[in-house]
């Protein structure tokens, strides 16, 4: 136990450098987070005498300008932010965050009885075949979210395939909803988990009940947020967003529909990078790329086959959690790959792990050889990021 503990760690610690290292040295302008942080130790939640500017997503409600994305990153900076203010560096949280998912991941995975050699590919797929690394270098208010919300997952994941407390659940899910609140529409299933057990069924109705009463107090300051915020119980700060969103939004209605899954279909499955005649040959789209370039090895997941009751809750869980960037009106903005993906990608990383009972890494030539496609998409994307678009921040 104490040595697979110390390789999570190590893991980790190796997430974390590797995205550093492909940060080098940034620190994102978009760091809207930041400004929340110092408006919070302030004692407000809006932002008016930071706001830069348009560049930095901020809607203007009630006479104040107020970020729109979920505060719990925020809520981490505040010690780093209460020590050197404004100059704090946002993307070394999305740094060290990323270090923790790779850290969460294998121990997850462990847990779940895949092999380490097994654990190795899937830990590197889930840190470069996915947008994991790509978000958490960058680090920008919309990426540093995206890691936030699969860390947090990912540990909440790991008590449920180990000592299942039902408190330290809801307080990792807890914090992955407030990083990206789709993850609100997994709840069911965890509490599900929680008391009728994960990889094994076993019932443990206080453990749900303690999930339930440690989620109240985060439903409570979540309501207090939104009415400091809009003067409503719940978060209108996607709606608000939509009705002044320039480019693709609209006067009035609801930044959801069916109307919009279309669009969202087509950038997860269909959409491909462009191919030019010079260098740098291959180009990925301003709104970005489908899963099958970039990250093909998801496929692993649908070999998955026992524990039943686990494999079709993980699919639940993810299809869930799909749902609203589904059927929301915009699919990401500029990015590599679909980052909406990451939403639900903890859920699907399990699928897989339980899939090498079945498609054994160590005989499955395809199994590796899209893992290798997928990691290789990725490092691609984050150089090209880096190479044409991101040079100085």
């Amino acid at each position: 136990m104490k040595l697979r503990a110390s390789n999570a760690v190590l893991a980790g610690l190796a997430g974390a450098i590797v995205a550093l290292a492909f940060a080098h040295g940034r620190s994102t302008p978009y760091d809207n987070y930041v400004l929340l942080a110092q408006s919070i130790l302030h004692g407000q939640v809006w932002i008016d005498p930071l706001w830069p500017g348009p560049a930095i997503d901020a809607v203007l409600y009630d006479g104040h300008r107020y970020v729109v994305n979920d505060p719990v990153p925020a809520l981490l900076l505040l010690p780093l932010v209460a020590l050197v203010g404004t100059a704090a560096n946002q993307t070394l949280l999305a740094c060290l965050l990323c270090g923790l998912a790779i850290g969460a991941a294998w121990e997850l995975l462990q847990r779940l009885g895949v092999t380490t050699r097994a654990t190795i590919w899937l830990v590197v797929f889930l840190l470069a075949g996915t947008d994991l690394l790509w978000c958490s270098m960058l680090g920008d208010v919309w990426f540093v979210a995206q890691t936030s919300a699969v860390a947090f997952t990912l540990l909440a994941l790991c008590e449920l395939a180990g000592p299942r407390r039902g408190w330290l659940v809801a307080l990792w899910i807890a914090l992955a909803l407030g990083s990206r609140f789709t993850l609100v529409m997994a709840l069911p299933v965890v509490l599900w988990w929680t008391w009728d057990g994960f990889a094994q069924r076993e019932r443990r109705p206080r453990e749900a009940l303690a999930f339930g009463l440690t989620m109240l107090p985060f439903f409570l300051a979540w309501v207090g947020y939104n009415e400091l915020r809009w003067h409503l119980p719940w978060d209108a700060g996607h709606t608000i967003f939509y009705h002044q969103d320039p480019f693709m939004g609209a006067p009035s209605g609801s930044p959801f529909g069916l109307a919009n899954v279309p669009v969202e279909l087509y950038s997860f499955f269909v959409v491909a990078p462009v191919w030019h005649h010079a260098a740098p040959f291959l180009e990925p789209l301003a709104y970005g790329t489908a899963l099958w370039f970039t990250s093909p090895a998801l496929a692993l997941a649908f070999f998955a086959r026992e524990p039943k009751r686990l494999v079709i809750s993980l699919w639940l869980a993810a299809l869930l959690v799909a749902g609203p960037s589904l059927l929301y009106y915009a699919n990401g903005g500029s990015q590599f790959g679909m980052r909406h993906a990451l939403d639900f990608a903890p859920f699907v990383l399990a699928l897989m792990g339980l899939a090498t009972r079945t498609v054994p890494l160590r005989v499955g030539l395809i199994a590796r050889a899209l893992i290798v496609w997928s990691v290789v998409a990725g490092v691609w994307g984050c150089w090209y990021w880096n190479t044409y678009l991101r040079l100085n921040t």
